[in-house]
């Protein structure tokens, strides 16, 4: 067991599956493990306290503002009661992490804002089979509302599931009607996937979050760069996604919302009046493009299906690079 959690579990505390949901349930049986030892009166071994104390921390900074899990690579929401149990059973007390190298993940928070954005590259077939094609792709809540989300692994089967793995199935730039990683109907991707980096770096008070993705350099010649930026109060999240390489490829940047969000598409069709189901409203905004408001789906949980919307811009990309401002700001 030693070994095997040493191979799965990243220096950074994060699970190779880069799956949110399989990170609670690991971390879950290691704790029961100490449980067991310790009603047995018996020494716990120095690496699975090593693993406990790597992973707590790593799952709280999975979390948005309503307790429950971002989902990434198949992951579902899970309960937030049952989280706080399993983090107050580790007794780890260790602030939440905003960078995770390792792992593929980085985390803003402000205010009561939390943003956190998949910096990493598709898992292996042997780290989780049904990994999804989500780079550079994010997730958003302000207090206890979700506002911008992927949209789940739904825990099924088939055709639903190849779509959901899918790149437009999740907050970010879909080039060419392609996926960012070649996803394999029989599990992990056609191909090795292509490289993604990233860093933040603070400005004015700001962080910022930079990653780049070469998922569509092989099929496309063409690299995708975004930028994220969180206000420090938490009240403004500016966005700039750049497309440079071949010229007069179609591309749609994708934000999907929740399905508790009402969306309304004002300013001639260049912003988008977000009304979560409870605290204030925000503003979807692109100047320099024109927006469309599209259908969607969300799976919160295995099985559990529901509609919502999409913000969707699109355009062709120009031979001198590509460059797509948007912003998101609290009313």
């Amino acid at each position: 067991l030693g070994l095997e959690l040493h191979r799965q579990i990243l220096p950074d505390g994060g699970h190779i599956s880069r799956n949110p949901s399989i990170h609670l349930q690991l971390l879950s049986d290691l704790i029961a493990v100490t449980e067991t030892l310790a009603a047995a009166h018996l020494e716990q071994p120095a690496w699975l306290k090593d693993s406990v104390r790597l992973m707590a921390p790593m799952l709280r900074s999975l979390r948005l503002g309503d307790g429950g899990l971002g989902l990434f690579n198949g992951g579902a929401m899970e309960d937030a009661d049952v989280i706080d149990q399993i983090l107050s059973k580790s007794g780890v007390r260790a602030r939440t992490q905003s960078s995770a190298p390792h792992s593929g993940f980085h985390r803003l928070s402000a205010g009561r804002s939390a943003v956190i954005m998949d910096t990493g590259n598709m898992p292996g077939r042997d780290a989780n089979r049904w990994g999804h094609a989500g780079a550079l792709s994010f997730e958003m809540s302000a207090g206890k509302e979700r506002l911008i989300v992927n949209c789940g692994g739904g825990g099924l089967g088939g055709e639903w599931r190849q779509a959901l793995r899918s790149t437009a199935a999740h907050s970010t730039v879909v080039i060419g009607d392609l996926n960012s990683a070649p996803v394999n109907p029989d599990g992990g991707a056609a191909r090795p996937p292509r490289q993604v980096t990233s860093s933040r770096r603070e400005l004015d008070g700001n962080t910022i979050i930079e990653a780049v993705s070469e998922g569509y350099e092989q099929s496309l010649g063409l690299t995708h760069r975004r930028l994220l930026m969180l206000s420090p109060d938490g009240g403004e999240l500016q966005g700039e996604d750049q497309i440079y390489g071949k010229t007069g490829v179609r591309f749609d940047a994708r934000f999907h919302l929740h399905p508790n969000i009402q969306a309304t598409v004002i300013q001639d069709g260049h912003g988008v009046l977000i009304k979560p189901h409870r605290g204030k409203g925000w503003k979807f905004s692109a100047a320099a493009f024109a927006l469309a408001l599209e259908g969607s789906v969300y799976f919160d949980a295995p099985q559990r299906r529901r509609r919502c919307q999409q913000i969707v811009l699109s355009g062709l990309t120009e031979a001198s690079g590509t460059t797509v401002k948007w912003r998101l700001a609290r009313l």
